[in-house]
């Protein structure tokens, strides 16, 4: 789907809720509602157009108005999950966009297509749990080298680079602290070093863009080669469906659809439709709502007496603010710090902050101690202990997480709601 096919004169928000109902590859325009397909396999001409479709399988997924899809199998390509996919890409300002069955899958995928026995990725230090597993546990299974940094000082991107280098990923906002990555930095030192190498050794970079969203930041608009997201979390919004995208330029298209087609983990049509239909089209305004909440409730608890630090980008007291200012922009080029808040109580220890996220599981209407984030209900939850337990305490600490550390996943409830429920904890621990 070509760009110049979108409505340039409608905002993003109304173009998420209305999309393109007319490409090469569909036609729904008497459709109020896009369609579901419902077909793992597909009804075949003849055998010569089943080969071609093999064949031409990496350009299935071409945004040129003349590529024609011929959908053989599900786990190849299909209707659905394709409007959503081109619907990704448009939000994020790139050229293609794959999706996957979970967030883990994508991220898992966004990583290893593109490497080879003897390639190094750095990470920055603070990671989402699950992915730190997949650096710590699996990649070295594949003869693949794990290296840690802080990137938060750019410069240790450039000592820690060498031939083997072969990914750079990392989270911004990070998982769970919120600290940044200053993006363009990163993607200035990747190009200055590309330059330098043959052609197929370019370093590629990966934002996880779960905590920012498309509504908060567009990474690849900085230079970054990728964005990695689940889906399951603000994209999705509702808590129903898991699901995980890439997003990139058509450069990687081949290697990607082939890596998907082989590994598989493909996102299922019946879980693509939800995204497409309620999750996208609604994340500008719940996220809207969301983040005005955020603001008052990350206000209340940098007042509480009982909170030692309050991580929130859109707070003043933020250190990081003129770099939030910068790269969180969001459809309107207005400041969007999301809605994400990551706290520590003064008495920072394991077993308080347990106490105080028991007693809200317990006692408190609005919010829900539980994993994941990015739904319509606030979230509760102790990284340390549950999303980042695999990661272990030294290297936690290392990361800069907090033993009493609580990250708060806003939702759309009252923010009056959020902060008494969260204020009748503080007062019984």
């Amino acid at each position: 789907m070509k760009k110049q096919e979108k409505k340039s004169n409608v905002s993003m928000e109304s173009h998420l809720i209305h999309g393109v109902a007319c490409t090469p590859k569909w036609e729904y325009s008497h459709h109020v509602v896009p369609p579901l397909s419902s077909s793992v396999t597909y009804r075949l001409d003849s055998v010569e157009r089943g080969l071609a479709g093999f064949k031409n399988l990496a350009k299935m997924h071409a945004t040129d108005v003349d590529t024609q899809p011929t959908y053989i199998y599900d786990r190849l390509d299909e209707p659905t999950r394709s409007m959503l996919e081109d619907q990704l890409a448009y939000v994020e300002n790139g050229e293609v966009a794959f999706c996957f069955a979970t967030g883990m899958a994508a991220i898992s995928a966004a990583i290893l297509f593109s490497l080879r026995q003897g390639d190094e990725v750095i990470f920055h230090k603070t990671m989402y749990g699950c992915t730190y597993s997949l650096s710590a546990n699996w990649l070295h299974k594949y003869g693949i080298k794990s290296t840690y940094i802080d990137m938060l000082d750019p410069d240790n991107l450039v000592k820690s680079l060498n031939p083997n280098v072969k990914v750079v990923y990392f989270e911004t906002p990070a998982n769970p602290t919120l600290e940044l990555v200053d993006m363009k930095a990163v993607a200035d030192i990747v190009e200055a070093e590309n330059k330098k190498r043959p052609n197929g050794r370019e370093i590629i970079s990966i934002v996880d863009n779960t905590f920012g969203t498309p509504r908060c930041q567009r990474p690849l608009d900085h230079g970054i080669t990728a964005t990695a997201q689940s889906l399951t979390k603000n994209v999705g919004g509702f808590g129903t469906d898991m699901g995980g995208a890439i997003i990139t330029s058509k450069k990687y298209e081949s290697e990607i659809m082939l890596y998907r087609k082989d590994i598989g983990g493909v996102l299922a049509a019946k879980c693509a439709w939800p995204i497409l239909v309620y999750g996208l089209p609604t994340l500008v305004e719940r996220g809207r709502k969301q983040q005005e909440s955020a603001y008052k409730i990350a206000e209340y608890l940098e007042n509480h007496p009982k909170i030692r630090r309050v991580s929130f980008p859109g707070l003043k007291s933020f250190p990081q603010r003129e770099l939030a200012e910068r790269q969180m922009r969001d459809f309107d080029d207005n400041f969007a710090p999301g809605n994400m808040i990551y706290f520590v109580l003064k008495e920072d220890t394991e077993e308080k902050a347990t106490q105080l996220l028991n007693y809200i599981a317990k006692n408190a209407y609005s919010i829900t101690l539980a994993v994941s984030l990015g739904h319509i209900r606030t979230l509760i939850e102790k990284p340390g202990s549950l999303t980042h337990s695999m990661i272990p305490r030294e290297e936690q600490e290392k990361a800069r997480m907090d033993k009493s550390g609580s990250r708060l996943s806003i939702g759309i409830e009252k923010a009056d709601d959020i902060i008494a429920g969260l204020d009748d904890a503080l007062k019984n621990i």
